[in-house]
This record gives structure tokens, C-alpha cells and sequence, in this order.
């Protein structure tokens, strides 16, 4: 068992981190909900058959109620309609302010299930009890909660810190090879950003069965890495900032993809191999950091390059939160294990990439 605490005041919460955990979920839930009498469960139509009952089980034998909806697997259930339904799911299960959403699956889940309980009455508490490698690492952490609009990933969102998060690490071997490598570009990142000896123990463990054996040491330090981000900066104004490396340039390959062709992990990758080719264009990142990434990422199975059109990266780089008027903040890094943040103005990004394109 691992544990760590996120410090926020009276909005802190436990991570906790170990297998069997789901078996147990009712003992943590009751000892950090002790008001609480029912809770609403989110999960997935991959999830469900695999976790729910062990889940539910668990809850009803802590005393806790419980309600649940099942929504569609995939990007596609973080919209408004399915966040409308959950509202009427929770009004109809007679959901009170004292009670809790728990949100058993990935991030997708995590995101909907996250934002419909900062909204509903107002705000209810949150479980997080993320089943994928990304949700783990990532997603879960932070209290960033949001549905996708037409218009982009996320556009419309909260922040709402869980009470508990619980992540069982059991739950990792049943994930496609796919999506496990779609977890490995947050670890990556993780590594690219803040610790140098973290990127070089995932270099000396290449493949998902040599890291699945120091899997509690990956959670523990990506998470204790996002934990000191998130104190520091909970609103994403300044220093949060960095957690999005890759990520400007890999909305612009979602987009592309329209959102089925390439996963968020795999859009990631790419854009973090991209953003250390500029970062070197810009005199900001030394020259073989591209091939390091480059090569880390291809060892896991993800893309090291993404085709994509200057008028995707045109409509990313528009939306894209950290910009403001003319200018974006573009996540850079002045060597691995240290991101910077880069201001500069969107046409000259979008120049920068043209270029990139015909190197």
C-alpha cells in the first residue's frame, strides 16, 4: 500500500494506491464520507462487467446505498447530453448534498462523472476510482472535470477535488496493450517535466511487463509530481501550466482524428516529440532531447509523429486554454526533467510548425 496526501485545506484529500482495492472501496469511502448514505455510481459499458459488482458489493457492505448509470466506453460519453442524463439519474436516485458520485473507469468517466457532481445541487462529493493506466497517473488527480463540446475536448468544465481516490492497481491487467501505451504518454511526460531519474528508470525498463513490475513506484511518483504542481497552482494559472506538455499540439492530432483515429495518450506522444523539435528550433531545448522522447515513446508503442493539417493545428492552437489574445503559452522544455513556459504569438507558432513540416 502507498498513500499520499494532496494538500489543499479543507478540500485535501488521500490517494491511495495498492491491488485489491476495490474489494475494500466501501471501508475507505465510509471512513472519508462519514455523512454520506448513498452513492451514485459512474462507470462504463467496458468497466461494468469487469468492476462494478465487486464495487457495489463493497459500498452496500459499508451501509452505503447505492445508484448506477452505465454509459457508453470512449471519448464520445463526454458530452452534454450524457451529463444532462446523470442529472436526471441523480434527481430521480433522490441524491442529497450529503451523499457522493463515484466514478469507476477511466478518465473519460472520471470527467463526466467529476463535473455532473460539481453541478448537481450545487456540488456533491466525488470518488475517483480510476481503472486505466492515464486516469491513474493522471487524469484522476487535480479535480479537473469536463465535457467535450463541438467545438473542442473539455471546453466546458469545473474544478471539483475528489474527497478520495482510490486506485487499484489489479485493474491494469486487464487493459489492451492499446490503452495501457495510451497511460505510458502521461508517465513520459511526467518524466519530461520535473524528474530527469524518473524518464531514465522508465529508458532502463522499455515494455509494458518490465514497468508493471515497479508499477507502484510509477503511480506513487506521478502522482506525488502532480500532487506538488496541483498545491502550488490548483487553478491552472501559472505552474499547472507544465502538466500540458504535448498537449497543445496533441488536441491539434485529436482533432484530426476527429477524436476516433487517435487516442489522447497517443496524441500526447506526438505532440511531446513535436514540442521538443521546436523548443530546440527556438534555441529553448537541447537537440537530442527530441530523440530521447522520440525513442522512450516508440518503446512503448506510442507515435513519435502524427500527420496533421495547419488548419487543425490553427483551430487547437485558437481554443486552446493557455492563450490569451494573440499570444499562447507554449509548455517547453530546457532540458528533461525541467519544463519552462514559453509565451509567443500563435502565428508564430503556427510559422514554427509549417516549417517543422517540411524539415
Amino acid at each position: 500500500m502507498k498513500m499520499l496526501q494532496v494538500g489543499l485545506g479543507d478540500r485535501s484529500y488521500p490517494i491511495y494506491m495498492a491491488p485489491g482495492l476495490l474489494d475494500q472501496a466501501g471501508m475507505y469511502c465510509r471512513s472519508a464520507l462519514p455523512r454520506a448514505e448513498k452513492i451514485f455510481v459512474v462507470t462504463d459499458s467496458n468497466v461494468a462487467p469487469l468492476y462494478l459488482d465487486a464495487l457495489t458489493g463493497s459500498l452496500r457492505a459499508a451501509g452505503f446505498r447505492t445508484a448506477c448509470r452505465v454509459v457508453p466506453a470512449g471519448e464520445s460519453a463526454k458530452r452534454p447530453e450524457l451529463l444532462f442524463r446523470l442529472w436526471e439519474d441523480m434527481a430521480a436516485a433522490r441524491l442529497t448534498r450529503t451523499d457522493a458520485v463515484a466514478a469507476l473507469g477511466g478518465g473519460v468517466v472520471g470527467d463526466l462523472a467529476g463535473f455532473a457532481a460539481a453541478t448537481f445541487l450545487r456540488g456533491v462529493d466525488l470518488v475517483q476510482l480510476p481503472t486505466t493506466l492515464l486516469a491513474q497517473v493522471d487524469s484522476s488527480v487535480g479535480g479537473k472535470v469536463a465535457v467535450d463540446l463541438p467545438a473542442g475536448k473539455n471546453l466546458a468544465g469545473a474544478f471539483w477535488q475528489p474527497r478520495l481516490v482510490l486506485m487499484d492497481t489489479d485493474t491494469l491487467s486487464t487493459l489492451e496493450d492499446r490503452t495501457f501505451s495510451d497511460g505510458m504518454a502521461e508517465v513520459i511526460k511526467y518524466g519530461c517535466i520535473r524528474d530527469e531519474g524518473f524518464f531514465r528508470l522508465l529508458e532502463a525498463h522499455p515494455g509494458r511487463r518490465a514497468v508493471m513490475e515497479h508499477i507502484e513506484e510509477v503511480l506513487y511518483t506521478c502522482c506525488g509530481l502532480k500532487r506538488d504542481v496541483v498545491e502550488k497552482d490548483e487553478r491552472d494559472t501559472g505552474e499547472r501550466m507544465i502538466l500540458n506538455f504535448g498537449h497543445t499540439l496533441g488536441h491539434a492530432y485529436e482533432r484530426a482524428g476527429r477524436y476516433e483515429t487517435w487516442t489522447h495518450g497517443q496524441a500526447v506522444s506526438a505532440g511531446m516529440v513535436l514540442a521538443a523539435r521546436l523548443g530546440a528550433a527556438l534555441g529553448v531545448t537541447p537537440p537530442e532531447t527530441a530523440g530521447e522522447i522520440r525513442a522512450l515513446a516508440t518503446a512503448f508503442g506510442l507515435p513519435a509523429a502524427i500527420d496533421c493539417s495547419q488548419e487543425d493545428y490553427a483551430a487547437a492552437i485558437g481554443l486552446d486554454k493557455k492563450g490569451a489574445g494573440e499570444d499562447i503559452t507554449l509548455v517547453l522544455l530546457a532540458r528533461l526533467g525541467k519544463a519552462i513556459l514559453h509565451k509567443l504569438p500563435k502565428a508564430e507558432l503556427l510559422s514554427l510548425l509549417a516549417a517543422e513540416e517540411h524539415r
